[in-house]
């Protein structure tokens, strides 16, 4: 186990000195998957506590994350149950606090128990995984796709780049990851079941995923709209009235940037 996880050990020692404390649970590479824990990694967990009183109390000092082994340099509330807290020596920690009924209202998955009283099982608590929603098909996300390559080349063309940037690069690229997780051929390297891009690089994908075409930067939102276009024309059977629509827009912005240029 990396040096900088065993201090999460190091706290759930600390806390068991408090009754009021019920567990500690690591999440993400602090979870179950610890062989991913690296030197780049922070560490995310939950804290559980009896009550809302002790929840209050806990998230409104940070005196007890000393028990980590090190002085809170920073730290701010980022969510209504937890903070972001960066130590002095460097360690990133985001964490969150919950009673045992907030818990069971939440999916716990990759979790791992740190530290328990033992008075309960707290991943037995948490509630399953939200089952994948009808809308999440392969139908969905590549038409939604399609149309946000539209939406964003026509913000290009009104000038306004930066809204063009997120509707081509990043809302069009998230349902392009969304049909390759959805290919039964992808094979993901320890998919985050919250963030589609993590670990992406190191997946095997049928065909292969140019990224380095699809998000070239704020710039070049018309590359990166064929890109995305052609990744998904040769991937799926796309509706030709709407590619076509997508084409006669890069049409438009080609004749644009030559005028400009001339």
């Amino acid at each position: 186990m990396h040096p900088n996880l065993t201090r999460l050990d190091r706290l759930a020692a600390h806390l068991a000195t408090d009754l009021h404390v019920q567990a500690v649970l690591g999440l993400g590479s602090a979870g179950v998957e610890t062989h991913r824990f690296d030197d780049h990694s922070d560490i995310d967990f939950f804290l559980v506590v009896d009550t809302t009183d002790t929840k209050h109390r806990y998230l409104q000092d940070t005196s007890w994350l000393h028990g980590f082994g090190g002085h809170v340099a920073y730290s701010f509330v980022n969510d209504p149950n937890g903070r972001k807290a960066l130590l002095a020596d460097g360690l990133f920690l985001e964490y969150a606090v919950f009673t045992p009924d907030e818990l069971a209202a939440l999916p716990l998955t990759g979790a791992r128990v740190v530290w328990s009283r033992g008075r309960y099982d707290p991943l037995a608590l948490g509630a399953a995984t939200p089952a994948v929603t009808a809308i999440d098909t392969v139908d969905f996300n590549l038409n939604e796709a399609l149309t946000n390559l539209y939406v964003g080349l026509h913000r290009e063309l009104r000038g306004e780049h930066l809204a063009a940037m997120r509707f081509i690069q990043v809302y069009a690229v998230d349902r392009v990851l969304a049909l390759v997780r959805l290919d039964p051929a992808t094979v993901l390297d320890h998919p985050d079941h919250f963030e589609a891009t993590r670990r992406i690089e190191r997946a095997c994908l049928p065909g292969g995923l140019p990224l380095h075409r699809m998000v070239p930067g704020y710039t070049r939102n018309l590359d990166a709209a064929r890109a995305v276009l052609a990744w998904l024309t040769a991937h799926h059977d796309t509706d030709p009235v709407i590619v076509a629509a997508i084409r006669e827009v890069t049409t438009t912005l080609d004749t644009q940037s030559k005028n400009d240029r001339a």
